[in-house]
């Protein structure tokens, strides 16, 4: 239970004294503490103050003495602050002990949220028809971070990718090809999916500008795509998983791995939208419009001021939200699966098996990848489609959070990157946009960021050999993108600057990744392994002990960040441990000290910061080289 561990001591030993007070219940927090208030802080002085018409210092005074009496084994003393709070002390020989002993184990930092049960985390979910850009990348690393924590929190978890192939851009990619003639072969060099976005998508959507009679083209080739025999579907089909296959191979790059891959264009064939249809009309979740504007309509009533939104038109047709919630409804297992599964022709790096749904029946594989309850990464502008869906599913399922739409702000373009790229901006921040050809890819800034890495290893290790230096290029880069996605809140607008994601200092993937380097060469460096059998008492040290208790908050933050859905959380804490390592290497000598007992008591703290490092920037799908 490591710091956890401290924390419910205390709480048990409150509640002892306050049963024995003449209040009614009250419901305080027992929680680390800040500088100057001991390792442990309570505010339940405050939370009495009125029913005992005290102050809060002298509550807290007299809870301090009455806390005195009761049974410790982890806390040495409690204390009445003047600001009234109620602080508690470690006796921290014991609980070094135990936050060290347990930092060993394979399960170390796990926490039991989810017991066992299921549940769906949906991301990515990129149209099938360009590259994926750094604005993509955000969705993509959320998803697969919080997927890490949830499985850290005993969920199982299935994750989904659904594959928009039937929509608006990819009816755009289409014309291209067969009404401009754009060679279906990219040019030597580039990848099929930058071409089909850089090229062919954002030149196709220029011509509509000038010739309004594409959209009676575009409007025929939809037609055609939700009509799965069609040679134009048949055409899409082939296009669309050439460009999924690019858009993998950047995901796979990132660490990132999925469970299934869910086709639109089978949703919309499979039939689960009539039986959802009948669902929605059955339990009067939908209504038929008689007058206004939307005569002849299905509708779903707006809450509050909000428009009633068209769920099928007057001439009979679904509108985007009728793919959607059938969708939502399958991930929630609340209708029969109308699929087969087949797995994807390429292999996963992470060797977990990759779905694909199908509806080819000849040699029918059954799968399920529904859950309990559904976390979709989708971006904050559909946060009014996403309601709707969330409060149907609520319905249906009949538990408010069964399905959760996990919003972000957008990623977008510093005034300097974008005129690096060649783009006006006004100076001011530009908007990515594949349609307007305004976006930085993925792999272009994993490729810069890559060369800058090699360079500055190359730099320090001239020695070192080229495979080396590549995988070390590999995790900074990786690590850097990926941290640069999550370090902030997720309703929080990231800007994202190219000279500035390249910088090794400050609150980086690179400043924790060198922090495990550090801690690695110490270990290498002492040749001995690190054991626990060592005289915990010798690590009385201020930095040592701050280091400590960094480290026994490790589940706590595991189970912060599960909770609240919350990558940030996780990043926040490398970043914390890093810090506080680094202050412990510069106060305290771990090696050549004259002291064998102390040396492998420092040791055994410097491996388990590196063990926790590890375990928790693997939360963060980062890499720990052991040198840079």
């Amino acid at each position: 239970m490591t710091f956890k561990s401290i924390l419910d001591e205390i709480e048990n030993n409150l509640n002892k004294v306050l049963s024995d007070l003449p209040i009614s219940d009250v419901v305080f927090s027992v929680e680390p503490s800040k500088p100057g208030f001991g390792n442990v802080s309570s505010n339940v002085s405050f939370l009495l103050a009125k029913q005992l018409k005290k102050s809060p210092q002298h509550i807290a005074e007299m809870l301090s003495e009455k806390y005195s009496h009761c049974a410790n084994t982890l806390v040495l003393k409690s204390e009445a602050h003047p600001s009234g709070y109620l602080n508690f002390f470690a006796n921290w020989d014991k609980l070094t002990q135990l936050i060290l002993s347990e930092s060993y184990l394979d399960t170390f930092g796990d926490v039991d949220i989810g017991k066992n049960s299921t549940i769906v985390v949906e991301h990515t979910s990129v149209n099938p028809n360009k590259a994926l850009h750094i604005g993509h990348i955000r969705n993509i690393v959320i998803g697969d971070t919080i997927s890490r924590i949830l499985k850290k929190a005993n969920y199982k978890v299935n994750i989904l990718n659904y594959i928009d192939d039937s929509g608006l851009q990819v009816a755009d990619i289409i014309i291209g090809f067969k009404h401009f003639g754009y060679d279906q072969e990219p040019p030597d060099g580039k990848k099929f999916d930058h071409y089909c976005g850089d090229d062919v998508y954002v030149k196709t959507t220029e011509k509509y500008e000038t010739d309004s009679s594409l959209e009676d083209v575009r409007k025929n080739v939809l037609k055609e795509l939700e009509n799965g025999d069609s040679e134009t579907a048949k055409f899409a089909d082939k296009i669309t998983r050439r460009v999924l296959a690019g858009q993998l191979e950047t995901c796979w790059n990132l660490d990132v791995s999925y469970d299934c891959l869910n086709f639109e264009s089978q949703i919309i064939r499979s039939g689960l939208w009539d039986k959802i249809f009948e669902n929605l009309k059955e339990m009067d979740l939908i209504e038929f419009e008689n007058e206004g504007k939307n005569v002849g309509c299905w509708v779903i009533r707006g809450d509050n001021k909000e428009e009633d939104k068209v769920i099928v038109r007057s001439n009979g047709t679904a509108t985007y939200i009728a793919k959607d919630i059938p969708y939502a409804a399958w991930k929630l297992g609340l209708l029969e699966d109308p699929f087969n599964y087949e797995q994807y022709g390429k292999e996963q790096p992470s060797s977990r098996v990759l779905w694909q749904t199908t509806l080819n029946d000849s040699n029918p594989v059954s799968q399920n990848f529904t859950g309990e309850k559904v976390i979709t990464v989708i971006d904050s502008r559909q946060t009014r489609l996403q309601k709707i869906i969330t409060s149907l599913m609520g319905k249906f399922k009949s538990i408010p959070d069964a399905y959760v739409h996990l919003g972000y702000e957008s990623v977008t373009l510093s005034s300097e990157t974008a005129k690096t790229l060649g783009l006006e901006t006004d100076g001011k921040q530009a908007q990515m946009s594949g349609r307007k050809g305004l976006y930085v890819s993925a792999d272009s800034v994993y490729e810069i960021l890559k060369e800058k890495t090699k360079e500055e290893t190359l730099r320090r290790h001239p020695e070192m050999d080229g495979d080396e230096i590549e995988k070390i290029a590999h995790y900074v880069s990786v690590g850097t993108l990926r941290y640069e996605m999550i370090k902030q809140d997720l309703d929080k607008i990231i800007t994202f600057d190219l000279i500035k994601s390249l910088s090794l200092e400050g609150d980086t993937a690179s400043y924790i990744q060198y922090a495990y380097a550090r801690a690695s060469r110490i270990l290498e460096k002492s040749d001995r392994v690190p054991s626990i059998n060592v005289d915990f008492s010798l690590l009385t040290e201020d930095s040592e002990l701050d280091l400590i208790k960094n480290i026994g908050l490790f589940n706590l933050q595991v189970r912060d960040a599960a909770n609240n859905l919350s990558p940030k959380v996780i990043a926040r804490y490398c970043h914390d441990l890093s810090v506080a390592f680094n202050s412990f290497y510069e106060k305290s000598k771990v090696l050549d000290l004259g002291d064998e007992n102390l040396e492998n008591s420092r040791l055994c703290l410097v491996n388990s910061l590196k063990i926790t490092l590890e375990k928790s920037l693997n939360l963060l799908g980062i890499k720990t080289p052991d040198r840079m």
